[in-house]
């Protein structure tokens, strides 16, 4: 039976990406205290609370009475969270997943950046997501694509098989494309509150299906080589009046950056540019 190593956030980057590397997912325990998780749930509330967090994909994929499918019903969305919530870009920063990043991204380009974020907040009933790779937003590369993507999650309350932890198939980040998961081979990121699951862009997963009465809350952020489209528009998200308060790290992750030799280059705004 599949499963994912859990090791202490005391562990060295070079474990955690080794496992990663091999594994195609990871799970870090003890990473953001109570305080942290508390604040970045205080901070996304309002946005969680609006209609359309939860409304049109839910009434959609409802209505379809599917199985699965990639947006499930009963579960609140928010995105554009490095805006949203102040709290959230230290997760974004956090040096563990930059530490990943560097050694699998950097690798296939000079500069990586944010690729997605979102809070994911699933409820009774909600059903499991199909299965998906985050680098299939790009089917130019055929499968196994090239390392493009790392993506992550912090565990704001407990993930657990019953409330619809993510779906992992260890592995698949190797597989060729016309291979699918038996049921022995997917299994469930489990982590206690404050955890960090970090998969790789070609590893296969989704979302559980939560069968309790319990919400589960998970925040998601991703990266991509700095010369691919990003999948979130975070110029939009994150516009020039705000990225001006970010710091100069955090806003080259952001996008606002050149990348060699010249992608990206500006006239206006240019002092947001490194």
């Amino acid at each position: 039976m599949a499963s994912v190593l859990r090791v202490l956030s005391d562990t060295s980057t070079e474990d955690i990406i080794g496992i990663l590397n091999r594994d195609g997912a990871v799970v870090v325990t003890g990473v953001f205290d109570r305080a942290k998780r508390d604040a970045i749930e205080a901070e996304l509330k309002p946005y969680l609370a609006r209609p359309e967090a939860m409304h049109t994909p839910n009434e959609m994929y409802a209505a379809l009475e599917l199985d699965e499918a990639f947006l499930a019903a009963n579960t609140k969305r928010a995105v554009g969270l490095v805006a949203k919530s102040p709290t959230f870009r230290e997760q974004v920063m956090h040096p563990i997943t930059l530490a990943a990043c560097d050694a699998i991204l950097k690798p296939n380009c000079s500069k990586y950046q944010l690729q997605a974020t979102a809070a994911f907040v699933i409820g009774p009933g909600a059903k499991r997501q199909v299965l998906h790779r985050e680098e299939d937003g790009y089917p130019f590369f055929q499968v196994p694509r090239p390392d493009m993507v790392v993506a992550s999650m912090v565990a704001i309350s407990d993930f657990t098989f019953a409330n619809g932890a993510t779906r992992l198939v260890p592995g698949s980040h190797r597989w060729p494309k016309e291979r699918t998961p038996t049921p022995d081979e997917i299994t469930a990121g489990e982590m206690p509150a404050g955890s960090l699951l970090l998969w790789m862009g070609g590893t296969l997963h989704g979302a559980g299906p939560n069968t309790t009465n319990d919400w589960r809350f998970g925040t998601f952020a991703s990266y991509s080589l700095g010369w691919l489209r990003q999948e979130e528009n975070h110029y939009l998200n994150v516009p020039p009046d705000i990225a001006r308060t970010l710091s100069p790290e955090l806003r080259r992750i952001v996008g606002y950056q050149i990348v060699d030799p010249s992608l990206g280059f500006a006239d206006t705004n240019a002092d947001l540019l490194s």
